[in-house]
């Protein structure tokens, strides 16, 4: 079983697969060296990246996260204005790199960074290797890493495997095992999650860490509503958030405000963050880290009564319909395409809205399920393989829809006829079928349509 802290980790923008994720295999590779007792011999290291990752990793920040793994940093606790910075100074000549924050090596971005732009690797679009040599340039190691989504890692030899988890005392494969164990205990959904999360912490634990997360996320909103300027890139993309937060506010105050128009831009605040390299909240990915973020906002502005149980709630329930796109489907979009960012957040957002406004087991799948069923075929065609276009509008469109879903779900009685299981199952054959220059390549859709900037 996954925990909700597998769906939901704090971290950096601007993605989760090819920012965080290559960040974590180059710590996971160095804290292989330590283990084996090889880091004092090596004297070179070298980074290829394959495929997806190739393709959009410049824009996605792939390599400057992974060096900075390679010296010891992780997504949590690197701070986001270091990354950028230290990608500069290790391209000048004669730069040594600080293998694990203690061994420094030299150097050499030409040679030691190659980015295989249309060599993909068999088991996944996001493939990483990293390589260690000793000063004759004898290879001591030789590891490969797949970057599947939201952060997640695996190595060559896990790949496809079963990893191992300590057991809980709800297991669920499917939304009909979830739903299941709600019917035969008489709990909720979110219920059923913090039994399982007790199986590893305390329930104080589990309800602190799910807090912190929240906060971040509110932070992430304040930070995207007063942080001016354009976003990096070359595209000269202007941040919208905070123009478009004050006229909120000013009609607000004269009460001509729309109230739906608060979830876009708090949605729109968060993937401008994301999009700049900022620290984020990655939920379950980073191309969708607005939606969640939003929802749950509107939730704590515009609910009565609305409190902490509730937030702990809405986390707890939307990890668990996550939970069930990452077994059962992908939350890729090298894999799937942006249905399974967008489209699996959207579907997360909608069913946990709709749980803490009081929706039965039925109403949470029936918002759940339509969440998604209208991002089907959803495509990822990122702009200069950015963050950016159309990413941060997609967001915002989905955190209103969200909303709507989950009020359209409360609305009816939960008789639907389409089951999350059968939307997640179809989800994942559309992403299948799609073809690969529609899922995070910018080999094609907008990513063509947009002309590249001049430098």
């Amino acid at each position: 079983m996954l925990s909700v802290f597998d769906l939901f980790k704090i971290g950096i923008g601007p993605s989760s697969s090819h920012t965080v994720g290559p960040m974590v295999a180059a710590k996971t590779f160095v804290d292989d060296l330590l283990a084996q007792g090889k880091m004092l011999q090596v004297r070179r290291v070298s980074v290829d990246f394959y495929g997806s990752l190739a393709l959009t990793g410049e824009g996605h920040g792939s390599v400057s996260a992974a060096l900075v793994g390679l010296e010891g940093d992780t997504p949590k606790f690197v701070e986001p204005e270091r990354v950028g910075l230290r990608f500069q100074q290790l391209k000048c000549q004669d730069a040594q790199l600080l293998i694990a924050g203690t061994h420094p090596i030299a150097f050499d971005f030409q040679r030691d960074v190659q980015l295989h732009k249309h060599l993909f690797l068999k088991q996944h679009s996001n493939g990483i290797r990293f390589r260690a040599f000793d000063g004759d340039e004898v290879e001591l190691a030789n590891d490969v890493f797949f970057s599947i989504g939201g952060g997640f890692v695996v190595s060559e030899a896990e790949f496809g495997q079963t990893r191992e988890s300590t057991p809980v005392p709800f297991p669920f494969q499917n939304a009909a095992d979830l739903l299941a164990h709600c019917r035969a205990q008489g709990k909720s959904i979110a219920q059923i999650m913090m039994a399982n999360e007790l199986a590893t912490q305390s329930e104080s634990t589990v309800r602190a860490q799910l807090l912190e997360i929240a906060n971040v996320m509110q932070q992430c909103i304040h930070n995207g509503c007063t942080r001016e300027g354009e976003l990096p890139g070359g595209y000269h993309v202007k941040r919208r958030a905070p123009g478009i937060f004050r006229k909120m506010v000013g009609m607000q105050l004269t009460g001509r405000a729309d109230f739906m128009l608060w979830p876009m831009i708090y949605a729109i605040a968060v993937s401008e963050e994301n999009a700049s390299g900022g620290r984020i909240v990655t939920a379950p990915t980073n191309g969708a880290a607005g939606i969640i973020p939003a929802v749950l906002q509107y939730y704590r502005n515009f609910t009565p009564n609305a409190n902490e149980a509730g937030v702990v709630d809405f986390l707890l329930t939307a990890a668990a319909i996550g939970m069930l796109y990452k077994m059962n489907a992908s939350i890729s979009g090298a894999e799937v395409g942006c249905q399974g960012e967008v489209g699996v957040a959207c579907s997360m957002a909608a069913g946990a809205y709709c749980a803490v406004l009081g929706g039965t087991l039925e109403q949470v799948e029936n918002a759940a399920e339509i969440g998604m069923e209208h991002h089907l075929g959803l495509t990822c065609d990122p702009v200069g393989g950015l963050v950016q276009i159309p990413c941060v509008e997609r967001n915002g469109v989905a955190a209103e829809k969200a909303i709507k879903v989950a009020q359209l779900a409360l609305m009816e009685n939960g008789e639907h006829k389409v089951s999350l299981d059968e939307v997640i199952a179809t989800m994942y054959r559309t992403g299948m079928d799609m073809h690969n220059i529609y899922k995070e390549t910018s080999l094609g859709g907008l990513a063509l349509t947009v002309g590249v900037p001049a430098c």
